[in-house]
């Protein structure tokens, strides 16, 4: 039996301030080989292929990347076609970035409708 995958559009969460959290962890990255890694995840994820990744709670989700300290993407999706970046970090933030993970999405939420 066929295993039907969804392309993903990724967009990435501005907060109301207009920063993006996703974008601003990924240039504080001075690993270029992270970087590479990061990206070439996305890349997977925009294919469908959503890999090594569990909810963490309240409609957000963690990418794992296995690479380096353990990075992480943190996320939500919006149908089945919409992936929103909200911000990364590594196992040793892990707490603190899925609170604010989960915050950015609130916001993200409330402003879409």
């Amino acid at each position: 039996m066929a295993v039907l995958v969804t392309p993903k559009e990724i967009v990435v969460f501005r907060a109301n301030a207009g920063h993006a959290p996703f974008e601003v962890w990924l240039d504080d990255l001075n690993d270029k080989r992270a970087i590479a890694r990061v990206l070439a995840r996305l890349a997977r994820v925009r294919q469908g292929n959503l890999g090594d990744c569990k909810p963490v709670g309240e409609g957000v989700s963690e990418l794992r990347v296995d690479y380096g300290p353990g990075y992480r993407i943190y996320f939500g999706q919006q149908d089945r076609a919409l992936i929103v970046l909200l911000c990364g970090g590594d196992k040793r933030t892990q707490e603190r970035d899925i609170r604010l993970a989960k915050q950015y999405w609130h916001e993200f939420k409330a402003n879409e409708l």
